[in-house]
C-alpha cells in the first residue's frame, strides 16, 4: 500500500518528498552462457594483421594504465591468432 515518504536530516529537518509505492519489479531470472571450449565471444573487425595480411581481427578492451589513461585495444588475427594492440 502507498505511503506518503518523508526525508529525514540527523539535524532535525523534515521534507515531505511523494508517495512511495510498495511494488516491486519482478526479478528476471539469471540467464547462464555455457561456452564451449574454443568458442569465441569477442566481436570481429576489420583490422590488418601484419603476420599474415589477413583482415579481420577480434579485439577487446583493457585498462592497462592508471585509470585517467585511456583503455588499451587488443587484436587477434581470426586467421593465424597473432595477436597486437593499439595505445592511444
Amino acid at each position: 500500500m502507498p505511503s506518503n515518504g518523508k526525508m529525514v536530516c540527523s539535524c532535525g529537518y523534515k521534507q515531505n518528498w511523494g508517495i512511495i509505492s510498495e511494488k516491486r519489479k519482478k526479478e528476471k531470472p539469471l540467464e547462464i552462457v555455457d561456452l564451449k571450449q574454443g568458442e569465441r565471444v569477442n566481436p570481429e573487425i576489420e583490422a590488418d594483421c601484419v603476420k599474415c595480411g589477413h583482415k579481420k581481427a577480434y579485439f577487446w578492451l583493457m585498462q592497462t594504465r592508471a585509470s585517467d589513461e585511456p583503455e588499451t585495444r587488443f587484436f587477434k588475427c581470426v586467421k593465424c591468432g597473432h595477436q597486437w594492440r593499439e595505445y592511444e
